[in-house]
């Protein structure tokens, strides 16, 4: 039998030298002096070798204890190797069905449905907040209990919102996995009551026409790069989704006709927008045009971001950016955030008297009528270009600090 002193003894020579041990055990010594412990054995009259480790990392005590257990798998009519590699076999299975793995097929197979934005935001939140605690976990493996672990750390940082989004992410994944026959159950259903209530949430807005005019004289004096400084300028004039605005393509804007079309696969509803454009709009547009139309990123090699990232020129501005922007121009996050010239459009608009259905399809919200929401996508066109324009003008009036009465609505 070997000893410690005659492992340490034993020295490399130009061919494979093996130093035995007992019961089939031996140490086999390459000529660069790598040593690896094998076990020798037959099994149905041939003879077979397999890896017991490497020395020292396998200690001579710890060789020998796996000797015996091949040894007895062998009594039992176990073949040592073929075991082994039915749990390798089991453990690639396993990787290939992990809960990461099935959630990035699942998002592959929705990107095409989603836009942009809500696509990125999907993946983010995935990998961010789950994969780094149960991505790893084969999907069928993973229980109430694991998810609810992963869930807790995102409340215990206030993020009640972002923990309910994170199990409804996760509540697709696993419909997605029991459809195609790798998971038995959706385990989010155990977790109902399981998290606290989402408080209701309001963008920060600024409503009052006086501070309005603050603001926008604000942004009238910001410096920052030309891309963000349009993107901020503009988003007071049209007041749709930051997202919206953030991943437009010159491709949607026709600045003779004064008409933004936004796809249908980048709006939440999934329905074609129309935004008809008001001068000071054209004019902010037509500013920006030779700086990113024809000098950006092209994303197929025909269109470009209206807005491209100065970091990264193949992504668009972040919504981070713009809020940024606001916080060094004085305005806290619980004043006003770049959602909140939605709110605030809607507010003064409805106070001046607009037809209420005209203001509601120019952010895109839906319908909460089925009639209403069965008309055509350019509903209330005509009258929305005449509001734009005459909202338009009143922003002027309160960044030059007027009193602006707002033109005659309806006649």
């Amino acid at each position: 039998m070997l000893t410690i002193k005659e492992i340490h003894a034993a020295k490399p020579t130009d061919k494979v030298r093996r130093v035995h041990d007992a019961r089939g055990l031996y140490l086999e010594i390459s000529p660069a002096g790598g040593k690896w412990w094998r076990f020798k054995y037959k099994f149905g009259k041939k003879e077979k070798r397999i890896s017991v480790g490497t020395y020292p990392e396998t200690s001579l005590a710890v060789a020998r204890d796996r000797r015996d257990e091949f040894r007895k798998l062998i009594a039992s009519g176990i073949d040592p190797g073929v075991r082994r590699r039915a749990q390798r076999d089991a453990i690639d299975i396993e990787d290939v069905s992990s809960f990461e793995v099935i959630a990035r097929e699942w998002h592959a197979q929705r990107i095409a449905l989603w836009s942009p934005e809500h696509a990125e935001r999907v993946l983010n939140r995935l990998s961010k907040e789950v994969f780094p605690y149960i991505g790893e976990l084969p999907i069928g493996k993973v229980k109430a209990p694991n998810l609810l672990a992963a869930l807790r750390r995102i409340l215990d940082r206030g993020l009640t919102e972002t923990a309910h989004r994170a199990r409804a992410d996760c509540s697709q994944v696993f419909r997605f996995a029991v459809a195609t026959g790798r998971a038995e159950e959706d385990p989010t259903a155990h977790l109902k009551g399981a998290l606290p209530p989402v408080k209701a949430k309001h963008f920060a807005a600024i409503t009052d026409p006086k501070r309005v005019g603050a603001l926008l004289r604000a942004i009238q004096s910001y410096r920052g790069d030309p891309t963000s400084t349009a993107a901020l300028q503009l988003l007071p004039l049209v007041f749709v989704r930051p997202g919206e605005l953030r991943y437009a393509m010159w491709s949607e804007f026709d600045l003779d006709e004064a008409m933004w079309r936004i796809p249908a696969a980048r709006m939440k509803m999934k329905r074609e927008h129309l935004i008809p454009l008001s001068r000071q709009a054209i004019l902010i547009l037509r500013n920006l045009e030779p700086l990113t139309r024809y000098r950006g990123v092209s994303l197929n090699k025909s269109d470009y971001l209206v807005f491209p990232s100065l970091r990264s020129r193949d992504r668009p501005l972040s919504e981070n950016t713009l809020n940024g922007a606001l916080r060094r121009l004085g305005f806290a996050q619980d004043e006003m955030t770049s959602h909140g010239f939605r709110a605030m459009a809607s507010t003064l608009l409805h106070e001046q008297g607009w037809n209420s259905d005209a203001i509601e399809r120019q952010p895109a919200h839906a319908p909460s009528d089925h009639v209403k929401a069965a008309y055509h996508r350019g509903e209330h066109l005509a009258e929305r270009r005449k509001m734009l324009q005459s909202w338009a003008d009143y922003l002027d009036g309160l960044t030059n600090g007027a009193s602006v009465v707002p033109i005659s609505v309806r006649k």
